[in-house]
């Protein structure tokens, strides 16, 4: 219940007002409000005794009447609301500016909008609507997990219902759409369980996001290449989550995405200017999850691609590598991570790889013995050029960037790990000196120690490289020590006789002694 100064409070004609704007402000008939007005008039003032008198002294004086301003008020009836809605009117008939000004109106918003749209839809669902694309995200370009935007106004036959039903009206990717929608065919009193059940809804939200992908792909398909960019850097993250969640509008999704490729390092492409671009006999699109363009660009999967001049999508948003595997394909080129086993780069020769397995098989064999279940198997790589080795991701299990990101989200649970981990794949470089080297190793001496360590750190090596986490960096930083202590033992040592004359003075002086350096207690010197 409302005590009697909330009641009152009702009855104000300012309150009254604001009520009539906020949901009647377009109903087909006139509203009026009793309201307080003024105007301004002049009136005379009382002059002052001692005034008077000097005037009339000075008899040349002219003598003029003093008046002040003051204001009149009264109460009269107002026009309160507007009975022609903006969208109603024909769009021909209006201007740019107008839209602009009712969405800076409606929104609250002081930048002009990307794009608008203004359609209506007639047949078995009739409304009215008027959309927006925002020239930058009001709540921040990461977020994203909130479909409760107060982004859309629903109107009922022009009468006002609610701004808390744009969830129901578009998905949670779009929720960065504003505009208002008028429905003829939706009650006054409609709910959000009205809507979550209706089918005319169903109808609706299918036109408007298809409305609002119109509105998009007129901003990409724009001259100036400034204004999609500026939408990308905003609202792209909502764009790749609807590749996850909205398998239905993918053919709409996929040619607004945007990323950088190894022949495009500083702007963002499409993917239909990568297929364009692409060789007349590659079937598939390559791309490499990473944390940065710069990890990306220097990862050894690329070598043999590079030689090729095979494109390859730099993925470096931790959301795109989700987002690509949904989408699976485009225009009937399916997406390849360069990182996973199996990797078909189309020149494929079967003489060669049996030559190569004679060769080599041995010593696969060998190194799969010697780091046992830290790899799935070892084989032969068809993507190397320079490196001697890579380690790459199983075919269904994580990338390098896939299990960096869920070792960062992990709680507990690392029994999903541990599996996935199990899946990685060391490919070797048959043509690098090491590993013809290792190769001769394990024909001669599998059993040598040097050999054996030698592949332990070309293990951890090719962890890293490939862009996973060692698992003790420690002990990987005690092996490459040892490995640069054998190499340079014998290369700058200085024998012990050239180590004493060092100390002596020319001209059969007295020798100097050498400073003694002891060690003292805490690893200082005395």
């Amino acid at each position: 219940m409302f005590n009697q100064r909330d009641d009152k409070g009702f009855a104000h004609p300012e309150r009254i007002e604001k009520l009539v704007k906020n949901y009647s402000q377009f109903v087909s008939f006139p509203i009026y409000t009793w309201q307080e007005k003024g105007y301004t008039k002049e009136v005379e003032v009382e002059e002052d005794p001692v005034d008077a008198n000097k005037d009339k002294e000075d008899d040349k004086t002219e003598k003029k009447k003093k008046t002040k301003k003051v204001v009149e008020k009264y109460w009269d009836w107002e026009l309160t609301n507007e009975t022609q809605p903006i969208w109603l009117r024909n769009p021909k008939d209006v201007t740019t500016e107008e839209y602009n000004e009712f969405y800076k109106k409606t929104f609250n918003e002081y930048l002009e909008p990307l794009a608008s749209s203004h359609f209506t839809t007639e047949g078995e669902v009739e409304f009215r609507s008027i959309l927006y694309v925002p020239s930058i995200a009001p709540m921040g370009k990461d977020d994203i997990a909130n479909p409760k935007t107060k982004n859309i106004r629903l109107y009922v036959k022009r009468v006002f219902i609610s701004d808390d039903f744009d969830g129901e009206l578009f998905p949670r990717y779009l929720s960065f759409i504003k505009g208002v929608v008028d429905s003829n065919d939706l009650p006054l009193n409609v709910s959000r369980e009205i809507l979550q059940e209706s089918r005319i809804v169903r109808i609706m939200r299918k036109r408007l996001v298809r409305k609002a992908f119109d509105m998009i792909l007129g901003i990409s398909m724009s001259e100036n290449r400034d204004d999609y960019e500026k939408f990308w850097d905003n609202f792209g993250k909502h764009l790749k989550l609807g590749c996850i969640e909205d398998r239905e509008n993918h053919k709409r999704l996929a040619p607004l995405l945007r990323f950088f490729s190894s022949q495009s390092e500083d702007y963002m492409i499409s993917l239909d200017e990568y297929v364009e671009n692409m060789k007349p006999d590659q079937k598939d699109i390559y791309y490499i999850a990473s944390d940065s363009v710069t990890s990306a660009k220097n990862t050894p999967f690329l070598e043999r691609l590079f030689e090729k001049d095979l494109e390859v999508l730099f993925l470096v948003d931790p959301i795109d590598e989700v987002a690509v595997q949904n989408l699976k394909s485009y225009k009937e080129k399916f997406f390849v991570d360069i990182s996973k086993e199996d990797l078909d780069l189309g020149d494929k020769n079967e003489e060669k790889e049996k030559e190569m397995k004679q060769e080599f098989g041995q010593t696969c064999d060998w190194i799969k013995n010697r780091l046992g279940d830290k790899v799935a198997s070892v084989q032969i790589s068809n993507r190397l050029s320079t490196s001697p080795c890579v380690l790459v991701s199983g075919k269904f299990g994580w990338s390098a960037n896939m299990e960096r990101l869920m070792k960062a989200q992990t709680v507990g649970d690392t029994s999903s790990m541990e599996f996935m981990r199990a899946r990685r794949v060391f490919e070797i470089n048959p043509q690098h000196p090491i590993i013809r080297t290792l190769n001769a190793a394990c024909k001669s001496s599998p059993n040598n120690e040097e050999a054996l360590r030698a592949i332990d750190l070309l293990y951890d090596t090719a962890l890293i490289s490939s862009g996973f986490t060692p698992d003790n960096p420690a002990q990987l930083g005690g092996k490459i020590y040892e490995m640069m202590g054998m190499a340079i033992s014998d290369k700058w040592a200085t024998p012990a006789a050239e180590y004493h004359q060092s100390f002596v003075k020319p001209n059969n002086a007295e020798p100097i002694e050498a400073e003694i350096v002891e060690p003292v207690e805490g690893g200082g010197q005395k």
